[in-house]
């Protein structure tokens, strides 16, 4: 750091601030020193050798300063501060509608921490921008070089790493509009604002304005406008060595500014060497903060090294996406209509006899270069410095007279949009806005009304105490300064994978670069070559946001395609979304396919995400190859999970695979099988865990029951063992009352549990006082029993029937809620079990019902008495059988007669009693006997 001047150009002034400060400070010697650093900075940036040219981002004053200064000087290098990295897509350019942002984006990170992607870095570029005409001269001038000198993206992410916190993105709007960046980290020429949050304060509360955007209008951008080359050079560098003096004394931030401007001066220098240009016909463009720089390395005369590392292994890719007023204004914390206001004054100050800007040629909606304007003398840098600062600070503002023309048509203007957003606006309002504008600036000692007050008052005048639409007051003064800009890129500059969405829809005879939604509509059976466009429709619909391509009549399921759609397209509305998606491949297939065994290979993905990656596969893409790999990796995430939290996710998807497979495929294929076989097997063995801890729901226990009960005879017919699944339920034994009632619906499914113990079970809870409060969990447990064990339905009638009938008031009533909730939340598949069974058993009338008795309460008929056979107690069918004990011991275990076997002649009743029981079993046994 250079020792601090005490005479030259600005040696009066350095003298009259430390009198000052030693007049109005109780603590001179540190205010003097302020001071006094911040003209030796100003000094030190004005007699650099290479011309500095600090700027604002987004500011008119900064962008008029450029046109002149680029115009009388003519330079033949340019140095720019954004990322270097960014160089080859400002060609690109030509064919986009202002604002875009240029892009990097990098999906698949090699060096940074695994969280932080993906990752993005954006730089807005708008019109009414220093950046902006520089970039347009240079690329527009021969023989002019353009080069970019700051950081890399990869070292925006790689110093951040060093620090161990990624660095901020930007501040998510409300709206599509503000959200266009996403959740990039946004870079740009001239972030110029206090960094010391008293400091803004105090600067807010004595210049009588709301927030900063208005502050710097009153009083730099309007004083700038039209002030010449070195007294807009040297405010802007005594404003970026105020607040880069006056700031917290953060040293991460410190130690990155610091860093990026070792690294710039580093690159100037390199360049400078190599390519042999002259200083004197260089320009560096760069942030008035960075103006200020005191580092070693700053200025070409030093000898300071700075070490820039190498980038990361991490592949980075490069485009253009569309921004905003609004998404710069939440990009860098601006007032909201702050960039529109700019753009209103850049259009204002370029019109007439205003300097004419420079544009790129074939710019979409720009016009080429005309003529050339008024160029203003410029102090030559590295010569005589003439102090332009004691001058400015001490005059006061300029007059500027009212110009009562525009403000009249701004009050008309209002009170028209008013009205047509459902306002009760009239003349009186107009008059009133006018007026009251006129007194907003008065009180705030301003010679003139300023668009922030012009919005104050018709929010004041207009708005009152109610919005009766969308768009409030302010909003409305937003859009009549311009509006919230929405730029575009154009066809050329998009990547390949945009340009093969646009000409692959093509067919549907629709502008889809528009940002207006567009119907379309799709008779595949009429029109078979748009099957291709609906083919990539669905693909679209799963990548892109919901709204971009959204699905009015038609569905895509397995095994199912309609023969007719209609679609609500907003692609250019989403064509950030969409150029995105071209930094993952060439094609849509490509990406598609690529997310799929993305998302499989995810640390954590589970068996249900890989199977509805599969289904994805299968509806949307025909790879039997991806397909198959996708199944095989879900049988290893099925296999590898300690938990049941998606096991009715699970059931449901490979229910609807088997399905698929067995309407579409002659045999299920490999990876089917496996994973029943696996699911078999692992389901079993978490089976008594998940009864009985509490993490695991009734829900998942009865899809786990479900997939092991229906997924059965396939599972037995692998190679399965059946004993597998009565051992896991002879080792459960749940206490909550609902897995109880779940546990008694699976030992019944086995066989191990008749319906008639279960209604007897059910009834001994019923008698039970004490356990009445908790019946209702049983029948939720009955109710989700439903899922493995659908032949239960008529029980469960039964049983909730009985309960309604049967519990108290106080039991029933505080249960019914959750119960409707229950249902509700697993209607698809157990309402509809319950609801055909209700029909069958309950009468469909009134009448009926008043003289319905329940089947399960009817009185059981007493069996109609055997014909006895004639002559003889035993008939011949008696005397067959009795020679043939075994069948007869065999029939009677089936039902239910204890005891063995007694021989006729014996005198016991056994025998004779069961076959006057059952005659019909009997005489159809003795007919067998007799064919055999």
């Amino acid at each position: 750091m250079t020792a601090p001047v005490t005479a030259g150009a600005f040696g009066a002034l350095r003298e009259q601030l430390t009198d000052a400060a030693a007049a109005f400070a109780d603590t001179p010697d540190a205010l003097a020193g302020i001071l006094r650093g911040i003209v030796d900075d100003v000094d030190r940036a004005l007699g650099e050798r290479l011309e500095i040219f600090p700027v604002c981002h987004h500011s008119p004053a900064s962008a008029l300063a450029m046109v002149r200064r680029l115009r009388q000087k003519q330079p033949k290098v340019i140095y720019l501060e954004l990322c270097e990295d960014l160089r080859p897509l400002l060609d690109e350019l030509r064919n986009c509608r202002l604002p875009v942002a240029l892009q990097a984006f990098a999906s698949e990170l090699d060096g940074f921490p695994t969280g932080w992607g993906p990752l993005s870095v954006v730089a807005p570029i708008t019109e009414a921008s220093a950046e902006y005409q520089a970039i347009a001269y240079a690329l527009e001038t021969p023989g002019v070089e353009l080069v970019l000198v700051d950081r890399s993206s990869d070292h925006v992410f790689q110093w951040a790493a060093q620090d161990d916190t990624p660095p901020e993105a930007e501040a998510r709007g409300t709206t599509d509009e503000s959200a266009l960046h996403g959740d990039a980290v946004g870079v740009e020429v001239g972030d110029l604002r206090p960094r010391f949050a008293e400091l803004e304060a105090h600067l807010l509360h004595h210049g009588k304005v709301r927030h900063w955007s208005e502050w710097w209008d009153q009083y730099v951008e309007r004083p700038l406008a039209d002030a010449d080359y070195d007294t807009y050079r040297q405010v802007m560098v005594l404003i970026g060595s105020l607040f880069r003096r006056l700031r917290p004394a953060a040293a991460d931030r410190t130690d990155r500014d610091a860093d990026r401007e070792r690294y710039m001066w580093t690159r100037m220098r390199a360049h400078l060497a190599v390519s042999g240009a002259d200083p004197a016909d260089c320009l560096y463009v760069c942030g008035a903060f960075h103006a200020a720089s005191r580092v070693e390395q700053f200025g070409l005369d030093s000898t300071a090294d700075f070490d820039i590392t190498t980038p990361t292994a991490t592949r980075w890719r490069y485009g253009l996406i569309p921004s905003s007023h609004s998404a710069i204004e939440a990009q860098f914390g601006l007032a909201s209509g702050s960039v529109s206001i700019a753009a209103a004054s850049w259009s204002k100050a370029v019109s007439g006899s205003g300097p004419t800007p420079y544009r790129l040629g074939g710019r979409r909606g720009g016009k080429t270069r005309g003529r050339k304007g008024r160029a203003d003398a410029g102090g030559a840098p590295g010569g005589t410095v003439t102090d332009r600062l004691s001058g400015f600070l001490a005059a006061p503002p300029a007059p500027d007279a009212l110009d009562e023309a525009e403000l009249r048509g701004w009050c008309v203007e209002i009170v028209r949009l008013a009205r047509r957003n459902g306002y009760l606006a009239s003349t009186a309002d107009a008059i009133a806005v006018f007026e009251t504008s006129i007194l907003l600036a008065g009180l705030r000692n301003r010679a003139r009304p300023t668009p922030y007050d012009f919005a104050d008052a018709a929010v004041t005048c207009i708005e009152k105490d109610v919005v009766p639409g969308r768009r409030d007051v302010r909003r409305l003064c937003e859009i009549l300064f311009g509006g919230d800009r929405i730029g575009q890129v154009g066809y050329e500059s998009l990547p390949p994978l945009a340009r093969d969405v646009l000409d692959r829809l093509a067919p549907l005879g629709l502008d889809l670069e528009k940002r207006t939604v567009q119907r379309a509509l799709l008779d595949l059976r009429a029109d078979p070559e748009l099957a291709g466009c609906s083919d990539l429709l669905w693909m679209l619909r799963h990548l892109l946001p919901a709204d971009a391509a959204r699905p009015i009549m038609g569905e895509r399921r397995l095994g199912h395609r309609s023969v007719q759609e209609s679609w609500d397209l907003a692609l250019g509305r989403h064509q950030r979304a969409l150029i995105e998606l071209g930094y993952e491949g060439v094609t849509v297939e490509q990406v598609l396919e690529q997310r799929l065994r993305r998302a499989v290979r995810a640390p954590d993905a589970t068996a249900a995400v890989a199977l509805a990656a599969v289904e994805d596969a299968i509806r949307l893409l025909d790879s039997p190859r991806l397909v198959e790999e996708l199944g095989a990796r879900a049988v290893q995430l099925l296999a590898a999970e300690r938990s049941v939290d998606d096991a009715p996710e699970v059931l449901r998807r490979i229910r609807r695979l088997l399905g698929h497979y067995r309407a579409t495929a002659p045999s299920l294929p490999a990876w089917c099988e496996a994973f029943v076989t696996t699911g078999y097997a692992h389901y079993c063995t978490l089976l008594p865990t998940a009864f009985v801890e509490e993490e695991s729901s009734v829900r998942q226990v009865a899809a786990m029951l479900g997939f092991l009960f229906g997924m059965e005879s396939l599972a037995l017919s692998l190679g399965c063992d059946r004993s597998q699944l009565e051992l896991a339920v002879a080792q459960s034994h749940p206490e909550p009352p609902a897995k109880v009632g779940l546990l008694w619906a699976a030992r019944h499914q086995l066989g191990l549990l008749p319906l008639a113990e279960l209604r007897l079970r059910c009834r001994d809870l019923l008698d039970n006082p004490l356990v009445v409060p908790a019946f209702p969990q049983y029948l939720s447990g009955f109710v989700h029993a439903l899922e493995p064990v659908p032949g239960l339905a008529p029980f469960v009638v039964e049983t909730m029937s009985t309960a309604f009938a049967r519990l108290p008031d106080p039991v029933l009533l505080p249960w019914l809620p959750n119960l409707v909730t229950a249902l509700r939340e697993h209607g698809p598949e157990l309402v509809p079990l319950l609801v055909r069974e209700a029909e069958r058993t309950f009468p469909g009338t009134l009448p009926a019902l008043d003289a319905w008795v329940p089947p399960w309460v009817a009185p059981t008929p007493a069996p109609a008495p055997a014909p006895k056979a004639a002559g003889t107690a035993a008939g011949p069918g008696h005397t067959l059988l009795a020679g043939h004990p075994e069948p007869v011991e065999a029939v009677a275990a089936l039902l239910g007669a204890e005891g063995g076997w007694h021989p006729l002649d014996s005198g016991t009743p056994d025998v004779a009693a069961l076959l006057t029981a059952h005659p019909a079993t009997a005489e159809a046994v003795a007919s067998l006997l007799e064919h055999r």
